[in-house]
């Protein structure tokens, strides 16, 4: 991996994205202690940072595999993603979906063009279904998280934000699948300055913490988390580049979760999913260390059910 495929993935993508902002509060500067820079992927398109790794993974791909579509599992982001991704490019999306996946996103992933199968809501019959739709359609599966050009597109989100603060001290970023970790990692390795990336984890499914200290990929015994769209995790793809580029996971609780989310709503006026504030509650956390340093905080996304807010 190099700092060149990296820039030739940002720029194949931009036509298909938005360059997302960076907001800044003073409040929540005073609260944590520390200067934050907070990179907003929930404006993204389709309102989370993986429309970028869908669409640079569907452009890698060559005519003949096009012509026969995609195919994912995703209980959310990655499904809406891609289908977007694949509309905007011109080809066609087969999501399977957990049926317990929220109606929420099954909708936003039918009005993005995406096909819907549904599973039993286990890994195993998710990867069942999606395995027998590559054998009958020809697509491509495309993996969230574990795939070398998701993750570079992934990891375009950091890129943008040290071009405009090459100076960012630390980078938070939340942990599910690892592809968004990965890949900024790899942008503040190749365009930070000393930039430490350190990861945000649910206790509840800490599997990326507990894989960093064992030196293998471990499972969850639990998934009862409020942060959906971190029940996933790592592969043999993203891990290797967590061993060598992450310093360190900070696991939170769910109220942590919870009152980061909320001070995000009420300080920022943006709407956040709960994932997305998992990133901010582990600089909280510990917000001692980081006192008066330079932080960038990737807010990885929106997608939220409003109906089933954890805050009245």
């Amino acid at each position: 991996m190099t700092k060149q495929e990296l820039k030739d993935c940002h720029q194949s993508i931009t036509p298909y994205i938005h360059k997302t902002p960076v907001l800044t509060s003073r409040l929540l500067n005073e609260i944590s202690g520390a200067e934050l820079y907070f990179k907003c992927e929930n404006f993204q398109r389709m309102g989370a940072f993986k429309m970028r790794g869908a669409t640079h993974a569907i452009l890698k791909l060559s005519e003949d595999q096009k012509s026969k579509g995609v195919v994912t599992h995703s209980s959310g982001n990655f499904a809406q993603a891609l289908s977007l991704a694949a509309q905007s490019i011109g080809i066609k999306a087969y999501i399977v979906m957990p049926s317990n996946a929220p109606q929420v996103k099954k909708d936003a992933v039918k009005g993005y063009g995406g096909e819907i199968i549904e599973c039993p809501p286990t890994l195993e019959d998710r990867e069942r279904t999606a395995i027998q739709i590559q054998q009958e359609k020809g697509a491509t599966f495309l993996h969230p998280s574990n795939n070398l050009n998701v993750i570079l597109g992934q990891g375009t989100a950091a890129l943008e934000l040290l071009e405009e603060y090459p100076d960012l001290e630390y980078l938070f970023t939340p942990v599910g699948g690892g592809g968004l970790i990965a890949g900024t990692a790899l942008a503040a390795h190749f365009y930070g300055n000393q930039c430490m990336v350190i990861g945000g984890e649910p206790y509840e499914v800490d599997d990326a913490y507990r894989s960093l200290q064992s030196g293998k990929i471990e499972t969850n015994e639990t998934i009862n988390t409020i942060a959906d769209g971190l029940k996933t995790q790592l592969g043999d793809v993203n891990f290797p580049i967590l061993q060598k580029y992450v310093s360190e996971i900070i696991r939170v609780e769910e109220q942590e979760i919870i009152t980061a989310m909320k001070l995000i709503w009420e300080r920022m006026k943006i709407v956040v999913e709960p994932s997305s504030a998992v990133s901010f509650a582990a600089l909280l956390h510990n917000k001692e260390r980081f006192n008066g340093k330079k932080v960038g905080v990737i807010l990885s996304g929106g997608n939220v059910d409003l109906g089933n807010l954890p805050f009245s």
